[in-house]
């Protein structure tokens, strides 16, 4: 992150940032956990923060359709988030970067068959985490 500002409000957004590194967050999010007496952050402070952010590839900025919401992901320790694509626990919001080429194959016949190139950075497959799926069968007592 070289040539960043070395506020207050920037420290305090990027220490939710990496506490958060696995999981989908919005500005909200970042306000509700970090606003209160002694931090006192403004919407604007946050937006342009997390502009700052993605512009220098800390980030990953999408859409989420369900919470009809901008939703972004710390990815500073995945190196480009824009070559690989990544899956969400639809329970818990975790992020999972699927790094190892597995879904190579049904890129490449996606762009063969259809003639659509597959956005990487902007792909999340949509799932159940192992975690989520042993707490539901812990619930259901199977």
């Amino acid at each position: 992150m070289k040539g960043e500002y070395k506020t207050k409000p920037r420290h305090l957004i990027i220490e939710y940032l990496k506490a958060n590194a696995d999981t989908r967050f919005t500005a909200r999010d970042i306000l509700n956990a970090i606003h209160d007496a002694e931090n006192d952050l403004d919407r604007s402070t946050v937006y342009r923060n997390l502009e700052r952010l993605c512009q220098e590839g800390v980030l990953i900025k999408y859409k989420e359709t369900d919470i009809n919401a901008t939703c972004y992901q710390y990815s500073e320790n995945h190196g480009s988030c824009h070559d690989h694509m990544h899956a969400q626990c639809s329970d818990c919001g975790k992020i999972f970067h699927l790094e190892n080429g597995i879904l190579d194959d049904a890129a490449r016949k996606m762009q063969e068959e259809y003639g659509i190139d597959i956005d990487y950075g902007k792909t999340v497959l949509i799932g159940i985490c192992s975690e989520c799926k042993s707490q539901k069968k812990m619930k259901s007592g199977k």
